[in-house]
């Protein structure tokens, strides 16, 4: 069985015990999560498509660990013009394991 979920404004498509890395949501290491935003879920052939999501269906997992992103580098320059800037970021993202599937 697997599903399409929505988290963080990006959609994962999981399995049952599946690690996932999604942004940043609250709780601690080994709380459990729910996601109820489930825009597909189905098993082989026999696949339900939410309009927009799929009502009862819900998706249930573990947070793993909290961790952070490797920095991307945003780098503008002008040549022949003495301007550059550099600029850093690393994202805060999760480990989720997907526990349960409920259709």
């Amino acid at each position: 069985m697997h599903a399409v979920i929505l988290t963080g404004g990006k959609q994962y498509r999981v399995q049952p015990e599946e690690i996932i890395d999604v942004e940043l949501i609250d709780g601690n290491d080994g709380d459990k999560v729910e996601f109820t935003e489930i825009l597909s879920v189905g098993d082989g052939a026999d696949v339900k498509f939410g309009n927009p999501t799929v009502s009862g269906a819900k998706v249930e997992g573990e947070i793993v660990k909290h961790f952070r992103a490797d920095k991307l580098v945003a780098f503008k320059f002008k040549r022949r013009k003495g301007y550059h800037k550099k600029k850093g970021h690393r994202q805060n993202l999760v480990k989720v394991k997907i526990s349960k599937i409920t259709a």
